[in-house]
């Protein structure tokens, strides 16, 4: 075992401090990374403070990691020693069952190891990026072209694949009129994967003060939510919904926003559950979809794609003890449009 600087919290109700965690011994296959870059997921939050059923104190979290592999085990082929890498939501499964043979590794029937506050399988809970170094398996390790930097590159391992995964099963591309519901750290993102991906893209949101980030960001469109003519104006226009909002909305009136055969697809995580009038998917035969991440090939892809792309997230860069100040404004909307934490300060 090795011991690492980090930032833990100690409870949902305690804020974080600087600590000491451990990290194993590396296996045959295994890699240590330095990590430099992480980024702050809003589900750190949800997790860090208890929201969610299953916290476990004190935890480190932090999935959106970027950095360099400082060691590797003897059996490792996939890297060498200063490569740059990342690693996103998981760092194991047991790579035997259906959804890992498919490449859907965070689906696996025998349970996914999750960055942070999960069991892993040698019965230790795993700890986040919020720290120096981690050491994890090289088959959840992907790399990051030269053609991003770091920084931008870390929310990419989370809220890039949240969002390239829907735009890229539904088929967001030329001829396409895609909208995306709401933007903040994973919208943001969309509107950027999905213009890349040459689809006529809108911004669907009830801040009308965002528009012109929303243009600057590569939107066609804009359309504010909070007029209810919006929605009379844009009845059946949309091949493509991706609803980032992670609040009870009005599912009725967003699924009324689809053409014929048009996809509204769920990557936002409301805690109340979500209710929807059949009549409302009936109508032109629509469809209502959920998408979590990606597996390991598709998340690499989508960093290929970024980097061809000149693509990164828009970030604010803080040092480890802002971590706090920086989870209230999240809460409060105020960060356009992700935290990266930067470890240089620990």
């Amino acid at each position: 075992m090795r011991s690492v600087t980090a930032y833990a919290t100690p409870s949902p109700r305690d804020p974080f401090e600087k600590t000491t965690i451990q990290r194993r011994d590396l296996r045959d296959n295994d890699v240590l990374i330095k990590i430099h870059y992480a980024g702050i997921c809003h589900s750190d939050i949800h997790v860090g403070r208890g929201e969610w059923e299953g916290s476990m104190f004190p935890c480190t979290p932090g999935h959106e990691i970027a950095g360099t592999i400082e060691e590797i085990g003897a059996g490792v082929t996939k890297f060498a020693i200063g490569d740059r890498v990342g690693v996103g939501c998981m760092v194991d499964s047991c790579g035997e069952c259906t959804a890992c043979n498919a490449g859907e590794e965070q689906f696996c029937e025998n349970g996914t190891t999750y960055t942070y506050n999960s069991i892993d399988f040698d019965g230790t809970v795993t700890k986040g990026g919020y720290s120096t170094h981690i050491v994890v398996r090289e088959e959840f390790v992907v790399g990051i072209p030269e053609g991003i930097s770091l920084d931008v590159a870390a929310p990419l391992l989370c809220a890039g694949i949240t969002l390239y995964s829907p735009l890229n099963r539904w088929n967001a591309g030329p001829g396409k009129k895609v909208a995306i519901l709401g933007l903040g750290g994973l919208g943001h993102v969309g509107v950027k994967l999905a213009r890349a991906m040459g689809a006529e893209v809108s911004v669907l949101s009830h801040s009308a003060g965002k528009e012109a980030d929303a243009k600057e960001l590569g939107a066609h469109h804009f359309h504010d939510t909070s007029d209810p003519e919006t929605f009379k104006r844009l009845a059946g226009h949309f091949d493509l919904i991706v609803n980032t909002v992670s609040a009870a909305i009005n599912m009725d009136a967003y699924l009324s926003l689809l053409g014929l055969n048009g996809a509204l697809v769920n990557v936002g995580a409301p805690p109340e559950p979500l209710s929807v009038n059949a009549f409302s998917l009936i109508g032109n035969n629509r469809s209502w979809a959920g998408s979590q991440i990606g597996g390991i090939r598709e998340t690499q892809e989508m960093l290929n794609f970024c980097a061809e792309h000149g693509i990164g997230a828009d970030i604010e860069l803080i040092g480890g003890d802002q971590i706090n100040e920086a989870w209230d404004r999240v809460v409060a909307s105020d960060v356009r449009y992700r935290f990266v934490i930067d470890t240089a300060t620990f």
